[in-house]
């Protein structure tokens, strides 16, 4: 990337961060950065207290210093920073460093901790299979965990586990990330979040009105969209049948780097544009082809990258908008969604 290309860029982001803002002044809906308003929410007998809290994904920080991904990060966190009112937390979903590497993910909490709101992450793949989460928990804490906030239930789950094949092949822990690293690597298989954490998502819903909204995040998307890259959880099925008695449950996922929905019984499922490139679509044929996003301009630097905010009507109905960095949404999308 070129200092001037660059400097458009921050320039980009910095009049889009604006423009998010007036938004929400006028409207009373988000800014940049896939921040999420609760507006009145209310399902059944239970109320919510507005609140907002913002999404940030994939930021896949690289060991040298002042990188470009470090700087998407740094202007992400900077957006987030500039809201009048403070989100009451920010989800980061998965994929903070690339390698794995210690230095990665203190790097990824150093420049997060710059955010003036509490912090919530849950891994992605490139953070754990070096170390098996070792580096991860230090500078994150647990990867499973869920609590409430002013009448919204929210879950994060670990969605990127598999069965041990690196033990008996004796492979080294470089090794074993390594496997992890192409999109369709053949060797890991697909993964999941497994029983340890279906069993703790059964007790930790067991006593949870049905008419408590709840959010959820993983790093892959709960439904099969493509498992030959991974864009799955191999046990979305049972995280769904555990969560089936919920009213309405809203999903938030990365990995995928690019806009993409879905809805299956009570989920609905929107995955988010990432902070350090965009993915390709797969080769199937999307349930909901019009929340595609334009291929990326490879002229334009920060095209196909960004997030969304979501707003949430009296009537417990969610409205989506996301916020490109550059203009790659189609007319179906570009103005927001009622998911």
């Amino acid at each position: 990337m070129t200092d001037r290309s660059d400097a458009q860029r921050r320039k980009f982001l910095g009049l889009t961060g604006k423009a998010g803002l007036s938004t929400f002044l006028a409207q009373a809906v988000g800014v940049n950065l896939g921040v999420v308003d609760i507006v009145s929410a209310q399902t059944g007998r239970r109320g919510v207290t507005p609140f907002r809290f913002a999404i940030i994904s994939d930021p896949h920080l690289y060991s040298p210093a002042d990188h470009v991904f470090d700087r998407q990060l740094e202007d992400a966190v900077a957006q987030v920073n500039a809201m009048k009112t403070q989100p009451d937390f920010v989800l980061v979903t998965g994929d903070v460093s690339h390698h794995g590497t210690p230095d990665q993910l203190a790097k990824g909490k150093r420049i997060l901790s710059r955010l003036k709101a509490p912090l919530r992450v849950i891994p992605g793949e490139h953070d754990w299979y070096l170390d098996m989460g070792a580096s991860y928990r230090g500078n994150f804490g647990n990867e499973t965990w869920s609590f409430d906030q002013k009448g919204v239930h929210f879950i994060g789950l670990n969605s990127i586990l598999v069965p041990d094949f690196w033990t008996e092949a004796k492979l080294t822990a470089e090794q074993r990330r390594d496997w992890f690293m192409p999109l369709a690597s053949p060797v890991p298989g697909v993964w999941g979040v497994h029983e340890k954490q279906l069993e703790w998502l059964k007790k930790d819903v067991a006593n949870i009105s049905p008419d408590t909204p709840v959010v959820i995040f993983t790093h892959s998307p709960l439904w099969d969209y493509y498992p030959r890259w991974n864009f799955q959880v191999s046990d979305s099925k049972e995280v769904r049948d555990i969560l089936g008695k919920f009213v309405n449950v809203m999903a938030y996922h990365g990995h995928v780097h690019h806009t993409v929905y879905n809805k299956i019984g009570n989920l609905t499922s929107v995955g988010t544009m990432s902070t350090s490139w965009p993915w390709p679509y797969p080769p199937v044929e999307l349930p909901y082809p019009e929340f595609q996003q334009y291929r990326a301009d490879p002229s334009n630097t920060s095209d196909g990258m960004g997030s969304a905010y979501v707003a949430i009507d009296d009537k417990g109905g969610n409205f989506v908008q996301y916020q490109p960095f550059a203009d790659s949404l189609p007319a179906s999308i570009k103005n927001g969604f009622k998911a």
